[in-house]
């Protein structure tokens, strides 16, 4: 998703990588500094003047252009269908407004896909209207005719049909997406914003301490939307079958044990992970995706405990079966929640106001896929979740 900062000004203070790419740009130099009607046709230039002067009057977290077409072009010239959504955000320097804008180019062509079979069913009733008009003449012709039309009919349906619900599938997932992402992103992009204002600000050598202390929050936030954005092509890497399984043999006691190690330093205060092995420790699977699995679900024990909560983690291996389980005594799962709790950007009723995407279970059950594994889980509200994991050896 293209991210970019505009200033009151209309000029682009930042614009990161995915949207230069989006709109064929290799550096942001090339585009901080210009006017945000840079990346929008002429044709609209004018109103989206009126529009953004309009927005600025009355900042607010909305969608842009309701019932509209919107475009971005590109450094070559050339249009592509956009939606953008925009998110205000005040400091010392100036009023700020985030724009997120995604491409929306598969989604005009399955829009352009469904009127094409709307516009086919139109011809197929008008056969309909004409078959009934000479049924008395040619009965047994027609009738089978008719039958051949009413399978063509129903076939053309059942394809709507599905490409309607995938489109109201992507439309929720879309707004859904929208939605978590203006708050994810808000944050860290706020913090670095401050940070970076401040930063300026300390220019003496007495200073260099708050210097040092700006420049972490500035490190920490990069980091963090790093994560995030690693999480999201994660997510298109699995969808286009860009990740396979490798496998390979390795200690899974010894890797494990290196994880928890890595995780202890995470924990909140009084926190502490136990990990237990039984069994043989040479196992075959792929330990890059075993690893990203164990570090999500490790992390959402970290998360949703308690301080000084205990977090227990062991594996098992017996003949070629090997289990993995993690426990905590966190805040629990309810039994609505439940059902959805491996789709994308869901989050828990009573998450909402813990940061996260939505996404690390997904990519966790995606993942534990590849290596032909499963995953299931127990929880209770107030008292904790645990996950397990199984796999069968090649």
């Amino acid at each position: 998703m293209g991210i970019l900062v505009i200033n009151e000004k209309s000029e682009i203070m930042l614009a990161n990588n995915f949207l230069l790419s989006q709109f064929g740009y290799e550096k942001a130099e090339e585009l901080v500094g210009k006017k945000v009607e840079a990346l929008i046709p002429s044709r609209y230039h004018h109103n989206h003047t009126q529009h953004l002067t309009n927005y600025s009057k009355k900042p607010e977290r909305r969608p842009m252009g309701i019932g509209k077409d919107l475009f971005g072009i590109k450094k070559d010239g050339t249009e592509f269908p956009v939606e953008i959504s925009l998110s205000h955000y005040g400091a010392d320097e100036g009023s700020f407004a985030i724009a997120f804008i995604i491409d929306i180019t598969k989604r005009k062509e399955i829009e352009n896909a469904v009127l094409q079979q709307k516009e086919q069913l139109a011809d197929i009733n008008l056969k309909i209207e004409e078959l009934n008009d000479a049924l008395e003449q040619k009965v047994e012709l027609r009738t089978q005719q008719l039958q051949e039309t009413l399978i063509q009919l129903q076939t053309s349906k059942e394809e709507l049909t599905k490409a309607l619900s995938k489109e109201k599938e992507l439309s929720d997932l879309k707004s859904r997406f929208v939605s978590m992402a203006s708050h994810e992103f808000r944050t860290p992009l706020s913090t670095i914003l401050s940070s970076a204002s401040l930063v300026a600000k300390y220019t003496e050598t007495a200073q260099q301490e708050n210097r040092d202390k700006h420049i972490h929050r500035i490190k920490s936030s990069v980091n963090n939307l790093t994560d995030l954005l690693n999480e999201f092509l994660s997510i298109g890497k699995i969808e286009d079958g860009k990740i396979t399984a490798h496998y390979a043999q390795f200690n899974i006691k010894e890797m494990l044990g290196v994880v928890c190690a890595e995780m202890q330093s995470l924990v909140k205060h009084g926190q502490h992970i136990n990990y237990v092995h039984h069994g043989e420790e040479n196992v075959c699977l792929d330990p890059s995706l075993l690893r990203n699995v164990v570090l999500n679900l490790l992390s959402n024990a970290i998360k949703f405990s308690p301080e000084k909560g205990v977090i227990e983690i062991n594996s098992t291996t017996k003949e070629k079966e090997i289990t993995i389980t993690v426990r905590d005594c966190g805040i629990g799962i309810s039994k609505e929640d439940q059902e959805h709790l491996f789709e994308r950007f869901f989050r828990g009723t009573n998450a909402a106001n813990i940061q996260g995407t939505g996404l690390g279970l997904h990519i966790v059950s995606k993942y534990i896929e590849l290596m032909d594994g499963q995953i299931a889980f127990s929880s209770e509200l107030e008292k904790g979740t645990e996950f397990i994991i199984k796999f069968t050896m090649p």
